[in-house]
C-alpha cells in the first residue's frame, strides 16, 4: 500500500489526489491535510462570491473526497501540529499544495499606513476567510485606488461598485455585504504600469464592468493604441481590448446617471502613499514602455486623493521550515515539482500564481507521474494510522469530510434569502457546527 499526504485542499490538492487515484487504483491511501476545518481553498476563499458557476468545480473535488481511499484531514496545521519532516517519516510521498495565499508587498514609502490593504486580505474579508474576518476596511471614503491590471483587481473593483441587489445569488458574507451597503465610495481608480495591450484581464471579467447598475468604467482614449495593432493580439486578449475600447466610447450623458466611476489609469505606477496615520493620497508616476515592453518611469508625477488603497500585484507561497524555497519567486524550489526524495510541490506552490483553476489539473497529473516513478510499491510506512496516533497524542482535533458536510449544511441553513450559504467566519463556530 502506498501512502500519500497532500498539504492543502484547494484545486491543486484535489486534482493531485484524483491523479494519484488513477495512477495507483485502490493501492493508495491519500490524506488531504488543511489547517482550516473547511476544504477547497481558493474556490471557497479566492473566487469572487458573485461567480458561483466557477465554484461549482468543487463538486468534482467532492467526488474524489468521498471515495474510500481519500480522507480530508482538516483543522491540522503543518508547522504547528505536525512538521513536514514528521509527515515524510509517515508517508511515501508528501505533496505541498499550499497555493500562494500571501500578498506580494507594495514596497513604496507609506505602504504601511492604515488603509493600505493587500488583495489577499480584502478578498479574504468579503469571502469569509477566518484570518481576515475582522479586517474592517475603510469604506467611508470616496476614493479607492486599486493597484494592478489583472482579474483580481477587476474582482475588487466590481465588488466595491455593486449594489446590494446585484449580490443576489452570491455567497458574499454578511459582514461584508452590510459594510458595502453603507459604502461611501464614488471613484475607483485602477492603476496599471503598462498599457491596454499588456493587461492580464480576461474578457468575461472585463465585460461585467460594463453591466453594473450604478457604476461606469472610464478610459482615456489617448491611452489606447492604434486599433490596427489589435490584430497582433491573441483572440482572448483582443476581446479584452475590445471591451476597453467600448468603455472609452461611453458617452458622457450615460455616465451622468452613474454614481460610481471606475477609472482605468494606464501607464501609471504608485511611488508613494501619503497621509498622517492613514492613507490620504497616492503619488503616481507616468510610465512608458521600452523595447522589451517593460515599464519605466518618465519622472512626471501627480498626486491623487485616496481613502483606501488595495494592492493586487500578485501572491507568494509562504515558506515552510526545512523546505527549499525560492525567495525571489515566492515559491518552493523544485525540479519540475520534485523538491527532494519523497517531497513534492504542485500548483501555485510549484509554478507561482499563474494560470487558471483548470491549469492545476495537468499539473496534478504530472506530479502523480513523478510520484509513481519514485515510490514504486511503497515502503511499508504507517501513513494515516501513524498520523492519527501522533495527532491524538498532541490533542489535535481533526475534522473529517463528513464533519465538513455537517458544517456545509449548517451554512446552507443560515443563508439569507437568495444566497446559497452564509459562511462561518470563525474556526470555533465551524468546529461547533460539525455536530
Amino acid at each position: 500500500m502506498r501512502h500519500l499526504a497532500i498539504i492543502g485542499s484547494g484545486p491543486a490538492g484535489y486534482y493531485t489526489a484524483e491523479a494519484a487515484q488513477k495512477a495507483f487504483g485502490d493501492d493508495v491511501h491519500i490524506d488531504i491535510i488543511d489547517r482550516l476545518p473547511v476544504p477547497y481553498g481558493l474556490i471557497r476563499f479566492g473566487v469572487a462570491p458573485d461567480h458561483q458557476s466557477i465554484k461549482n468545480v468543487s463538486r468534482r473535488y467532492e467526488k474524489v473526497a468521498l471515495t474510500d481511499n481519500v480522507r480530508f484531514a482538516g483543522n491540522v496545521s503543518v508547522g504547528d501540529d505536525i512538521s513536514v519532516a514528521e509527515l515524510q517519516e509517515l508517508y511515501d510521498a508528501v505533496i505541498l499544495a499550499t497555493g500562494a495565499p500571501n500578498d506580494r508587498t507594495l514596497d513604496i514609502p507609506g505602504s504601511d499606513l492604515d488603509g493600505v490593504i493587500g488583495s489577499a486580505a480584502f478578498v479574504g474579508w468579503y469571502n469569509g476567510h477566518p484570518d481576515f474576518a475582522e479586517l474592517n476596511p475603510p469604506l467611508d471614503g470616496k476614493n479607492v485606488v486599486v493597484v494592478g491590471n489583472g482579474n483580481v483587481a477587476l474582482d475588487v473593483a466590481r465588488i466595491l461598485a455593486k449594489t446590494e441587489t446585484e449580490f443576489a445569488g452570491s455567497d458574499i458574507v454578511g459582514h461584508a455585504l452590510e459594510a458595502l451597503k453603507a459604502s461611501g465610495v464614488e471613484k475607483i481608480t485602477l492603476l496599471g504600469r503598462r498599457g491596454p495591450h499588456q493587461i492580464a484581464m480576461t474578457p468575461k471579467e472585463l465585460g461585467e464592468l460594463g453591466q453594473l447598475e450604478r457604476a461606469c468604467p472610464r478610459i482615456d482614449p489617448h491611452d489606447l493604441p492604434d486599433e490596427g495593432d489589435d490584430a497582433m493580439l491573441e483572440p482572448g486578449m483582443r476581446k479584452s481590448v475590445t471591451h476597453l475600447r467600448a468603455f472609452a466610447a461611453i458617452p458622457e450623458e450615460y455616465r451622468a446617471d452613474k454614481s460610481v466611476e471606475i477609472d482605468f489609469d494606464f501607464f501609471a505606477m504608485p511611488v508613494e502613499v501619503q497621509g498622517t496615520g492613514k492613507v490620504e493620497a497616492v503619488v503616481i508616476e507616468e510610465t512608458e514602455l521600452d523595447a522589451d515592453m517593460r515599464s519605466k518611469g518618465t519622472g512626471n508625477r501627480a498626486t491623487i486623493p485616496c481613502d483606501m488603497l488595495i494592492s493586487c500585484i500578485g501572491y507568494r507561497t509562504p515558506p515552510i521550515e526545512g523546505v527549499p524555497y525560492e525567495h525571489g519567486r515566492g515559491r518552493f524550489a523544485s525540479d519540475e515539482g520534485r523538491i527532494m526524495p519523497g517531497l513534492y510541490c504542485v500548483g501555485w506552490a510549484r509554478r507561482g500564481p499563474t494560470g487558471t483553476i483548470g491549469t492545476n489539473r495537468p499539473d496534478g497529473y504530472a506530479i502523480a507521474d513523478l510520484i509513481a516513478e519514485d515510490i514504486g510499491e511503497g515502503a511499508g510506512k504507517q501513513g494515516r494510522e501513524g498520523l492519527d496516533a501522533l495527532l491524538e497524542a498532541r490533542g489535535t482535533d481533526l475534522v473529517t469530510f463528513r464533519d465538513w458536510k455537517n458544517i456545509e449544511q449548517a451554512e446552507i441553513g443560515r443563508a439569507r434569502d437568495g444566497s446559497p450559504r452564509e459562511k462561518f467566519v470563525d474556526v470555533g463556530d465551524m468546529i461547533k457546527a460539525r455536530g
